[in-house]
């Protein structure tokens, strides 16, 4: 499949998706809910690529799109950038203690979260249910609920007899692998960490 990214033509193999493709050409694309080895699902967003040329061009998730003959994509402009750090301000009210995602906020340059935060311990990224399923196997948790009321569990809310405490789901989880320490209610965004100066706190 001769495709285009970000100015490189490359002959990507059939089955490839488009993150595959960019990771393949050294360009990254920042992502939560995406891991070799696990099955896309996209539901993060911050993948999210440009495809398309001119007036006919639209946003997909990168880790989910495949890639097919003459496809043009862009991972940078400015469009990508201002849905990035929109859907990273959501992430982040949502759990502002997740180190990954502070790490990413200095990263792609947001500097304001203009929402209230909710101080969840959980982005709902899927990552571990995944894990779980897939990898090892056990099919110990799952979301349960739907909206507001979306939580990940076990089946009935009961111990599971199925899980090892194997410890993948936490492994690959961004909410709870590193705790930033660094947000106050008054600041969400840190930055401690991505910044080689010294705060003045």
């Amino acid at each position: 499949m001769q495709i285009n990214i970000d100015g490189i033509n490359f002959d990507a193999p059939e089955g490839f998706t488009v993150i595959e493709a960019a990771n393949f050409l050294g360009i990254r694309i920042p992502t939560l809910c995406y891991q070799e080895g696990l099955s896309p699902w996209g539901g993060c967003r911050l993948c999210i690529v440009e495809i398309g040329m001119a007036d006919k061009t639209k946003l997909v998730t990168s880790c989910t799109y495949p890639v097919e003959e003459g496809l043009r994509v862009r991972t940078t402009s400015e469009r990508i950038v201002n849905a990035r750090k929109l859907i990273l301000e959501l992430l982040i009210s949502q759990c502002p203690t997740s180190k990954k995602l502070q790490d990413l906020a200095s990263e792609i340059g947001l500097n304001r979260v203009r929402f209230h935060p909710k101080w969840e311990n959980c982005i709902y990224c899927g990552l571990c249910i995944r894990m779980c399923n897939e990898q090892m196997m056990a099919e110990a948790i799952g979301f349960s609920n739907r909206g507001r009321e979306i939580k990940i569990d076990t089946p009935f809310q009961e111990n599971s007899e199925v899980c090892r405490k194997c410890g993948g789901c936490i492994y690959v989880c961004p909410a709870c692998t590193l705790r930033c320490d660094g947000p106050r209610p008054e600041n969400l965004l840190c930055g401690g960490c991505s910044n080689y100066q010294p705060l003045s706190c």
